[in-house]
C-alpha cells in the first residue's frame, strides 16, 4: 500500500518538521505500506483565506497525480481540509482529510470538543468547518498557541528544552478549555499533534488528547482495505459526483499554465 501525505509547508524550510513527520508515520504504517510526505511551495503562510485558496488548489493537484502515479490513498495534512471534497469527487482511490478524520473520531469520544491550533487567526475558520462536517454544536471551544510554523523547528528538530516548553505552552493553553467543559482535545494540525505523539494516553484533566496525525493515516489505511475487500467508495451522487475528463484537463491545465487570455 502507497500512501501520499500531503503537508502544506515548504520541503526545504521546514525540514526538521517533515522529517520527524516522516519519521513517525513510517513507525504507525503497517507491514507493506510507505508513506510519501510532500510539501508546498510557496507553502501556507501570510495566514489567510486566500492563502488557503491557493494552497487548496495545489494540493488538489497533487492528489490528481498521486492517482495517476498509481497511490493508494491521498491524506490532506493540513487540518483545515482546503480542497478535500474536490479531490475526493475527483479520484477513484481514498481521500482522508486531516480535520474531517480527528473531529469524527474525537465526536466518538466525548460530547464537548475543543481545538487547539497553532495561530488565533484559525478560530473561525475551524468552526465553520465543524458545521460543514456536522459538528457545529459539538465544538465548544478554539484557542491558538499564538505560534508560528517556524517556532517547532528547534523542538522537532530535537534541541534541548525546546520540546518541553511547547508542550507546557500547550497545556497552558488548553487547561481554561478543560475547565470550562471540554471533553475532548482536538490538535488542529499535524504540528500540534507531533508535539505529544512520543506520549501514550496523553490526557489534559480529564480529556483525552486526540492524536490527529494517527488517527487520519490509519484512517486512510483502513479505507484502502475496507475499498479492496468491500469495494467502499464515497457517493457518486450530488455529493461527490466525479468530474468529466475534460474538467480535469482544465484544471490540470491551469495549475500548469495560469490564465490564457
Amino acid at each position: 500500500m502507497r500512501i501520499w501525505w500531503q503537508s502544506f509547508v515548504d520541503q526545504a524550510q521546514n525540514a526538521p518538521y517533515l522529517d520527524r513527520l516522516s519519521a513517525y508515520l513510517a513507525e504507525l504504517a503497517d507491514p507493506g505500506t510507505s508513506v510519501h510526505v510532500a510539501g508546498l511551495s510557496p507553502p501556507d503562510r501570510g495566514f489567510g483565506r486566500l492563502t488557503e485558496l491557493r494552497c487548496s488548489v495545489l494540493a488538489v493537484d497533487n492528489a490528481l497525480e498521486a492517482a495517476e502515479q498509481g497511490y493508494d490513498a491521498f491524506v490532506f495534512g493540513h487540518f483545515q481540509d482546503p480542497g478535500l471534497y474536490a479531490a475526493r469527487s475527483a479520484l477513484d482511490v481514498p481521500v482522508v482529510g486531516l480535520g474531517e478524520a480527528a473531529l469524527h473520531w474525537a465526536a466518538q469520544l466525548g460530547r464537548h470538543l475543543a481545538l487547539v491550533t497553532i495561530d488565533p487567526v484559525f478560530d473561525r475558520y475551524h468552526l465553520e468547518q465543524a458545521e460543514l462536517y456536522g459538528l457545529g454544536g459539538r465544538v465548544r471551544q478554539v484557542v491558538g498557541m499564538g505560534l508560528t510554523v517556524e517556532d517547532f523547528g528547534p523542538a522537532l528538530a530535537g534541541e534541548d528544552g525546546a520540546m518541553a516548553l511547547l508542550v507546557d505552552r500547550f497545556r497552558q493553553v488548553v487547561q481554561p478549555a478543560v475547565d470550562a467543559g471540554a471533553d475532548v482535545i482536538v490538535p488542529a494540525g499535524a504540528l500540534v499533534a507531533l508535539l505529544l505523539a512520543g506520549e501514550h494516553g496523553v490526557t489534559v484533566g480529564h480529556a483525552p488528547v486526540v492524536n490527529s496525525v494517527a488517527v487520519a493515516f490509519k484512517q486512510a489505511e483502513t479505507a484502502v482495505k475496507l475499498r479492496s475487500l468491500t469495494g467502499l467508495g464515497p457517493s457518486r451522487g450530488p455529493s461527490f459526483a466525479s468530474p468529466p475528463q475534460v474538467a480535469v484537463d482544465d484544471f490540470r491545465s491551469f495549475v500548469r499554465r495560469g490564465r490564457v487570455e
